[in-house]
């Protein structure tokens, strides 16, 4: 799978990309730039040494649907000449794989192999705006939708470190904030629990959304906007093909909980008279938060209980905050203002070829890593815009 973003930044910092190249595992054929690698043979290593193991993970991904491509993240020190690549790299089924090491990524800009790259592992703090619904036309609906987001809400908190910053905000027919980025995380749980009672009220999702993404915009480093919604919308002056091109022209992946499933489940054991919830269109709303969270690099998340989201929430973070971290000097020459090609792959450093993982039964995911980037180094050092 090849994975092609063009880069053209502006601003001033040393930042280019608010969010980063993904490596994505795909099954077929090694890349004929592959064999550029040199391929050397050691009596002393065997095939199980070669190879990355991974843990068993479960055979479906607890996200719905596939995730988006991500904005890529690169960083350029004009001066030095110094490009710093963050990338995530994952399974087909978008769980993180660890235990690369530095000899199996190889580097190309311009075509030329970089020596001497360096690689670590990042677990970035993370700024997230969450995105609460809490309105709509029918009292008992909004309270079943009150409990869920709360729990899911209250959830989230307990995931978050101490580094991280988050703002909360709750929609009905506007949107209101309830903490800002500068709010102490401690205050947090005490902010939620002063929302008071939803009141009855237009939903205006799309609305909501397009307002969030916008103050979501000028924050740095590695952001996201969390949703805990149901999706639904009754009165927004936009329309959702608005909320879509925003969500895929945001710098800001949207992670979404989707809590209709439990909110309808709950309706029913309380033996609420279906009337007025049959005209909702809950298909439609669940199949517009899975596109609005794939176009924007995010994932949907549909929780059958409450006891999923300790997990949900693990996978979440760990898409979000774990990166591998490249960094090396380039040869490309002092012109700042030409475009440069970047390719990444993973290999065996003694074959040449691709790198084998396999799982903890030993079983081998036979797949080929290419990515390919461009940026240029003018705009990238002048940073994220």
């Amino acid at each position: 799978m090849v994975l092609v973003s063009r880069l053209s930044r502006r601003s001033t910092s040393l930042v280019a990309g608010a969010l980063p190249l993904s490596l994505l595992l795909a099954i077929g054929p090694p890349q004929a730039a592959a064999q550029t690698a040199p391929r050397t043979k050691s009596p002393h290593r065997t095939t199980a040494a070669r190879q990355v193991h991974v843990p068993n993970r479960p055979a479906t991904p607890l996200f719905q649907g596939i995730q988006g491509k991500q904005r890529s993240e690169v960083h350029v020190d004009p001066v030095t000449g110094v490009v710093t690549l963050k990338i995530l790299v994952q399974d087909p089924k978008g769980y993180f794989i660890p235990n690369i090491r530095r000899e199996n990524f190889v580097v190309y800009e311009n075509g030329a192999r970089q020596q001497n790259a360096t690689v670590e592992i990042e677990h970035a703090p993370v700024s997230a705006g969450l995105l609460l619904e809490y309105g709509g036309r029918y009292q008992g609906l909004n309270n079943a939708v009150r409990e869920e987001v709360s729990r899911a809400a209250h959830g989230f908190l307990e995931q978050v470190g101490r580094k991280d910053k988050i703002a909360v905000w709750k929609y009905g027919d506007t949107i209101e904030e309830i903490a800002g980025f500068a709010q102490p995380l401690d205050a947090l749980d005490s902010s939620l629990a002063g929302m008071g009672e939803p009141p009855v009220s237009e939903l205006n999702f799309y609305d909501a959304l397009i307002t969030a993404l916008g103050r979501m915009h000028p924050v740095a480093g590695r952001k996201a906007l969390l949703v805990v919604s149901t999706g639904l919308d009754t009165f927004s002056k936009a329309t959702y093909q608005d909320a879509l091109a925003a969500a895929r022209q945001s710098n800001t992946p949207i992670y979404v909980i989707n809590v209709a499933q439990r909110v309808q489940e709950n309706i029913a054991v309380a033996g609420a008279a279906p009337g007025p919830y049959a005209r909702l269109d809950w298909k439609r709303a669940e199949k517009e938060l899975l596109e609005l969270a794939t176009v924007s690099g995010g994932r949907l998340y549909s929780p059958k209980s409450a006891l999923n989201l300790t997990g949900i929430y693990d996978d979440l973070m760990e898409n979000l905050r774990v990166r591998y971290v490249i960094t090396y000097k380039s040869t490309a020459g002092a012109d700042l203002s030409a475009p440069r090609s970047v390719r990444v792959e993973l290999v065996d450093p003694t074959t040449g070829g691709p790198l084998e993982i396999v799982d903890a039964n030993g079983k081998a995911v036979r797949s080929k890593l290419v990515v390919e980037d461009s940026y240029v180094p003018l705009s990238a050092s002048e940073g994220d815009q």
